[in-house]
């Protein structure tokens, strides 16, 4: 296969998804791990593409201001949803972290529980979240740091369109996200906003904590965040199906159930 028509796949795999992981593209494309490295390497140098940890993702092109709403449902209508299972799982992501370390706590109605449980840690935490930012302020043990970028009301957001966010020195041991969907194509998010900031925060972390409740396997999404591989560990309730248990096992990602009071 000629380099022109790996470019054209290559490009089409990208445009479709927003994310391709090396090993999809291993499989799509008739061509060499090394070759496609290469191939990875010029496109991103003729800057076609961005390359990240396991793949490589679409520019978002920016033309005057960013937009001012972001797809997807708002956080004050998301906070009452699950409320029993994403507090149980807040606080079992939580008893992840270690005194003193460096954290990062990606936007979103779950994550925000583990806030309460947070205070006697003494962590430094970058989050992009304002309702985060509210819940750690009290703390005072608690460091924060926050990205740069444009306030999203609708989720109380600081999300950027550009690369430099202003994070790129900073160094976790662990990042905590959610997702609006989870299935056999990765982690998704609905809006391509939400997803260029997270890819940016994965390279800020070495280990990736996925915190989502189990009505959010596979549950309409449009925008692959990244594959099932990349995430070390889910914490999710009881309610996750056989099916879905299999496909994280098969992925190698390590499984936490937060058992959670009915609601």
């Amino acid at each position: 296969m000629h380099a022109a028509q790996r470019d054209e796949i290559i490009l089409k795999l990208i445009r479709d998804k927003g994310f391709i992981s090396f090993k999809e593209l291993d499989l799509k494309v008739k061509a060499s791990p090394a070759t496609l490295r290469r191939d990875l390497g010029r496109l991103e140098n003729e800057g076609s593409i961005i390359r990240v940890r396991g793949g490589a993702k679409a520019i978002v092109e920016v033309q005057g201001t960013p937009p001012s709403h972001l797809q997807g449902v708002p956080f004050h209508e998301n906070i009452v949803r699950n409320r029993n299972a994403k507090s149980a799982i807040g606080e079992a992501a939580a008893k992840l972290c270690k005194a003193g370390e460096a954290i990062v706590i990606d936007g979103g109605s779950t994550t925000l529980q583990m806030c309460p449980h947070l205070e006697d840690l003494g962590l430094q935490v970058l989050t992009n979240s304002l309702h985060i930012v509210s819940a750690l302020l009290p703390q005072p043990r608690t460091r924060i740091s926050v990205p740069a970028g444009t306030v999203f009301r609708e989720q109380n957001i600081v999300l950027s369109p550009f690369e430099d966010d202003g994070t790129s020195s900073y160094r976790a041991s662990k990042m905590f996200l959610g997702a609006a969907s989870v299935g056999r194509h990765g982690i998704m998010q609905t809006d391509v906003l939400l997803l260029q900031a997270e890819r940016r925060l994965f390279e800020r972390a070495e280990e990736l904590i996925l915190m989502v409740d189990s009505t959010k396997f596979d549950a309409a999404a449009g925008h692959v965040v990244c594959p099932l591989e990349e995430i070390d560990v889910v914490v999710t309730d009881r309610g996750i199906g056989a099916e879905h248990r299999r496909l994280l096992h098969a992925a190698g990602v390590r499984l936490i159930i937060a058992d959670a009071t009915p609601d």
